[in-house]
């Protein structure tokens, strides 16, 4: 299961893994994701707090990683730019009309506006991946949902947000949550985060159990998330 808690202006998301143990730890790992392994009775509230209370070292712990993960060049939003969709990649051309518009065209990415700085560049664009992002993630998981039917899931909440280091989560409370930034990754990525996520529905651990199903659902997913990690 994954959960979050917030400290200060902070939220701190982590999974929680349940074992046969009688004292709750907690570790931050290099690619800054926090794991915490409880006993099998402890409860969320108890658990939560636990992270809260070691909230200051959890996140001196990601600074520290954080140094050493690799730098992406932070975009301008100008013409000539390269940006991505859907594991493509496309040059931005920015036009000046009347009319604010984003469209694809012969391995470009257009957009047009009147006031053609970078700040509403950006917003235009961003605006635009999140409306392709909310329509092809439906697509995708009502797909990847239907070869679950045998467990007798119910459909869940999605919802749809930028995120900092995670392609996804599942909540205890069954909610999946997508990064709207794999829209920008092929669509077989695409389905491996999906089709990770629903695992989590089944078991909301990373157990022998899981990894049985997501083999199951999804045998070459090692590979689409080893495109997803090299994106």
């Amino acid at each position: 299961m994954n959960n979050t808690v917030k400290y200060g202006t902070t939220e701190i998301d982590f999974s929680v893994i349940k074992t046969d143990r009688k004292t709750l730890s907690i570790e931050v790992y290099p690619d800054l994701s926090v794991q915490v392994v409880a006993p099998i009775k402890a409860s969320v509230k108890d658990i939560k707090a636990k992270v809260l209370k070691r909230a200051s070292w959890i996140v001196k712990q990601k600074q520290y990683f954080e140094q050493f993960l690799p730098k992406i060049p932070e975009r301008q939003y100008v013409s000539g730019e390269t940006h991505y969709y859907l594991g493509r990649r496309y040059v931005l051309k920015i036009k000046v009309s009347d009319e604010n518009t984003v469209k694809l065209k012969a391995g470009n990415i257009i957009v047009s506006c009147k006031k053609n700085t970078p700040d509403k560049v950006k917003h235009l664009l961003t605006q635009w991946y999140y409306s392709h992002a909310e329509k092809r993630f439906n697509e995708s998981f009502k797909k990847v949902f239907n070869t679950f039917s045998k467990h007798n899931l119910n459909y869940p909440q999605l919802e749809f947000k930028r995120m900092k280091i995670r392609w996804g989560s599942c909540t205890t409370s069954g909610k999946i949550i997508l990064n709207t930034e794999i829209i920008k990754t092929s669509v077989k990525c695409i389905e491996y985060v999906i089709t990770h996520e629903i695992c989590h529905l089944v078991h909301h651990n990373h157990s022998k159990a899981f990894y049985r199903l997501l083999n199951e659902k999804m045998p070459d997913w090692e590979k689409w998330k080893t495109k997803l990690e090299n994106y």
